[in-house]
């Protein structure tokens, strides 16, 4: 990768490089389509593939559900269940993809007959996962059959006791496993070490979120009972109207928009703009959104509501906004949750404080491990994010109890894979519980374990994080004039979408330019009026930049100087008229 405008160290101390091929879209020749060409080239998309990656479709991504293991045991076993009438309880993990994983299954077993129910364990008062006392009594209760979603992989003795209970456990997860898997009727897991680790195999689904696993054991199990005949005087259930749902899950839970999670999110967003969903529907009002959700949108405005429940207030409230026939219902849920995500973000504030001085102290080692008594352990995954981004490394923030127990969320960065340290810790002993993916992870400790535990983390991952910082450069692909930066341009790239982890979102540079007007806007956002040699003006807005590099010297820039910025452009369309913005990463001095 070249190195652009010749910016080796930029305001905030980094190196600027196009993400792949070198070229200046102020060429009398450039048009949309080339850059769209080049925004799917450059993010690993084959040339044979352009046409399939421009419209990304389910057919063409769509995997045969049975190379995964266990996927056809499960698909039977539940379309025993249908065929029986028995009691199924779908037992799911109270964020994001696990709401909507549960969800699609209720609807799933719905549309087949089957009313199956939802249960989503406390955060505070049960932690993650099946416990082997919540499935005991599922079965006590009268439930014939347990489907665990986005949770299970690990839980060996929560399975055990339901085992010896004598009820059937289906686990449907994503989550990283051990070597050895824990006893269950079926466990369907991209992620099982003995999947195929061929082209075509199973593993190569890896990156799906648990939502996107349970689409395909929906997509299993219809199979199954269109073979048993089921479907010879009712019509099939159109699995496809669910994926809404599924665009949700798997943009919420970060995992990476490529290959099928590229069709799921972009067909589901056609799917979630006729707001069949009642649900959705709501959530979307009271979300104040008067347009058709964005993938951004999933992740920034839809999402957190949903996690809200979770995270400060009821668990299983986003599965019932997500199941409900009620639209009163709906509107009443998607209010709470609206109201809960503001109560969030207050508790969030007061714990990113906190965490934020004490991750100050450790900011050298590879790893930030930082933890606190009284912590809400509803808000520290997010601010474990916040952490991440900050200090460009690992960071993991751990809510201690009056007795010394901890739980904990940790959030990791490009090429570090944190949820196989995590499973090492637990194997090490240094863990009561620990387990996610290459990004993200969660786990139970105690406190006299902390020390030993952030020097193991030190210990196997300095070497990655390192790796990580010293490649790490601002990615860019396309240089205008501030002229160039307009909604048709928007337009244009929207075309390479749908954007997100592993599918980055382009990035621009623009300039040279000078600052008009700069101000503080908000929460410590900074606005700036910028202008070009080319006599055209834009808005630029650097989010929670006020007091770094990049906000002191948009603030203090001398007028005679000038300045390449560099960052995603966005629609404003609060005025008369659509207009394009530019949301700041970094500048660079021009002269």
């Amino acid at each position: 990768m070249n190195t652009v405008l010749n910016i080796t160290k930029s305001i905030l101390g980094q190196p600027w490089r196009w993400r792949a091929l070198e070229t200046d879209t102020r060429d009398p020749g450039f048009a949309p389509d080339d850059l769209v060409t080049q925004l799917l080239l450059s993010r690993g998309c084959p040339r044979d593939d352009l046409a399939a990656h421009k419209a990304p479709s389910i057919r063409s991504f769509m995997p045969d559900p049975s190379i995964f293991r266990d996927m056809d045991r499960a698909a039977e076993r539940l379309a025993d269940a249908i065929a029986a009438k028995e009691s199924v309880t779908v037992f799911g993990d109270y964020d994001v993809d696990g709401a909507t994983s549960a969800a699609l299954m209720i609807l799933v077993l719905r549309d087949l007959g089957l009313e199956a129910k939802a249960y989503i364990p406390d955060r505070l008062m049960e932690g993650y996962g099946p416990s082997g006392a919540a499935l005991v009594r599922l079965k006590e209760e009268g439930a014939d059959l347990i489907v665990t979603v986005d949770c299970g992989a690990q839980a060996f003795e929560a399975l055990d006791q339901a085992r010896d209970a004598g009820v059937d456990v289906i686990v449907v997860d994503h989550h990283k496993c051990a070597l050895t898997l824990p006893y269950a009727h079926a466990l369907v897991n991209p992620n099982r070490l003995d999947e195929d680790q061929g082209e075509g195999g199973g593993a190569a689904h890896g990156h799906l979120a648990a939502v996107g696993v349970a689409f395909l054991l929906g997509a299993a199990l219809i199979r199954v009972l269109r073979g048993r005949g089921a479907f010879t005087d009712t019509p099939e259930p159109r699995l496809l109207d669910l994926l809404d749902i599924v665009a949700l899950g798997t943009v919420a839970d970060v995992a990476q928009l490529r290959g099928l999670n590229r069709a799921f999110v972009a067909q589901g967003l056609k799917v979630m703009a006729q707001r069949r969903n009642i649900g959705l529907n709501a959530l979307i009002s009271a979300s104040r959104l008067t347009r058709a959700p964005t993938a951004t949108d999933l992740g920034f405005a839809l999402g957190p509501r949903i996690n809200a429940g979770g995270r400060v207030g009821k668990s299983d409230l986003g599965v019932r906004l997500l199941t409900t026939r009620d639209p009163q219902e709906a509107a009443a849920i998607a209010a709470e949750l609206d109201a809960l995500n503001e109560e969030r973000r207050a508790i969030e504030g007061m714990v990113q404080e906190a965490a934020e001085a004490l991750a100050a102290v450790a900011k050298e080692r590879a790893v930030l491990v930082v933890a606190g008594r009284g912590w809400h352990a509803g808000v520290i995954g997010i601010v474990a994010g916040r952490l991440k981004e900050k200090y460009g490394r690992p960071a993991i923030v751990i809510a201690l109890d009056e007795s010394g127990v901890g739980k904990g969320s940790g959030r990791s960065v490009s090429g570090v894979d944190l949820g196989a340290a995590i499973l090492s810790a637990k194997d090490g002993g240094l863990l009561v519980a620990g387990g996610g993916h290459a990004m993200a992870a969660g786990l139970t400790i105690a406190e006299d374990q902390l020390a030993a535990f952030g020097d193991f983390l030190e210990s196997r991952l300095a070497e990655p994080v390192a790796r990580s910082i010293g490649d790490r450069a601002l990615l860019l692909d396309a240089l205008l004039a501030p002229g160039g930066v307009t909604p048709a341009l928007v337009e244009a790239m929207d075309q390479g979408g749908p954007y997100g982890m592993g599918w980055p979102q382009p990035r621009i540079v623009t300039g040279p330019v000078r600052i008009i007007k700069a101000d503080i806007v908000g929460n410590g956002h900074v606005r700036a009026i910028i202008a070009g040699d080319d006599g055209r003006s834009l808005k630029a807005v650097a989010f929670r930049q006020a007091e770094t590099l990049l906000g002191t010297a948009l603030l203090g820039a001398p007028p005679h100087r000038r300045l390449w910025l560099a960052g995603r452009v966005k629609i404003d369309d609060w005025g008369a008229k659509p207009a394009a913005e530019l949301h700041l990463d970094d500048a660079a001095w021009a002269d």
